[in-house]
């Protein structure tokens, strides 16, 4: 059954207003994704240098760290999984979630205890449905996360780590997250955060580079003590900003999507109803043209 005009009057009103809602949201995120760029360029030199300082100490001083320590026969793994707190955000959150699923079969297949550290209610949320046990979940910021929040999360990390496996700890730590490339590019992406991989993530020196000389005191073991949490952190932060980015794109993506779609089916409704008009103008101008016939033909007959 044909719709009438005034279902198609209030359907193209109401997608009307779905492309409002949507043109609005696309131009909030791609406002925003500037700001996060921004954010992930600044934090850019300070994790360089912490990078050639812990990689300086790490090389020359010789210090077996219980954070850069391989451990033997690891039982358990962490793994931090960062989501987006919202939707309307294309395949973002789905696409890390499934990476996250990969990368836990791979360390099953390993005789690896899985131990989930969530970021984003996207990931929350995916592990309630499915009744999982969760170590710990952070939410609230993942369009726009702040190192305060990367220290809680390295913080609770580490100290996961240095708690022996029979007392609940664990051996290693894995990262799932989006690696932002580009405007039209997302990738999600896993890093290994401990034992410490110095050099993940970071350019290589040249060769004709010239390492700084560095100078331990009180001793090699302090330093790394004040520098690895802090180079943590960093890493999870910098992790987090690269998400905040590619959330916003994606979004941005599937906003513009979204409207462009509203666009075309306001257009198809309004042939629709423009049809539909002229049919109900031609029956009506029927209508009254038969009736006109009607009453000359019975005028004639009573002559």
């Amino acid at each position: 059954m044909p719709a009438s005009l005034r279902q198609l009057r209030e359907r193209r009103a109401s997608v009307s207003t779905i492309k409002k809602l949507t043109r609005a949201m696309e131009l909030i995120a791609a406002s925003r994704i500037v700001k996060a760029q921004q954010r992930a360029a600044a934090a850019g030199p300070y994790a360089r240098e912490l990078t050639r300082a812990v990689s300086a100490v790490a090389t020359f001083s010789n210090v077996d760290h219980p954070l850069t320590t391989e451990k033997p026969n690891p039982k358990r793994a962490a793994v931090l999984l960062i989501t987006s707190d919202r939707g309307q955000a294309g395949a973002y959150s789905s696409s890390v979630i499934r990476e996250g699923e990969r990368l836990n079969q791979l360390l099953r297949e390993d005789s690896k205890e899985v131990v989930p550290y969530l970021s984003g209610r996207k990931g929350i949320a995916y592990y309630t449905f499915r009744q999982r046990e969760v170590a710990q979940s952070w939410s609230g910021d993942s369009d726009a996360p702040s190192f305060a929040r990367a220290r809680e999360i390295a913080d609770a990390l580490i100290e996961a780590f240095l708690t022996p496996t029979e007392e609940g700890g664990v051996d290693e730590i894995h990262i799932v997250f989006t690696r932002f490339v580009s405007m039209l590019t997302q990738r999600a992406d896993v890093i290994r955060l401990l034992p410490l991989e110095v050099v993940e993530g970071e350019e290589a020196p040249s060769e004709d580079e010239v390492l700084p000389l560095y100078e331990f005191e009180p001793s090699a073991e302090e330093v790394l003590d004040g520098l690895l949490p802090k180079y943590v952190a960093s890493r999870i932060h910098w992790c987090m900003l690269q998400a905040a980015a590619s959330e916003l794109a994606s979004r941005q993506r599937a906003m513009k999507s979204a409207t462009d779609n509203a666009q075309d089916l306001i257009e198809s409704l309004t042939r629709q109803f423009n049809q539909a008009r002229q049919a109900q103008i031609t029956q009506e101008i029927s209508e009254i043209v038969g009736g006109a016939s009607a009453l000359a033909d019975a005028n004639a007959g009573s002559e």
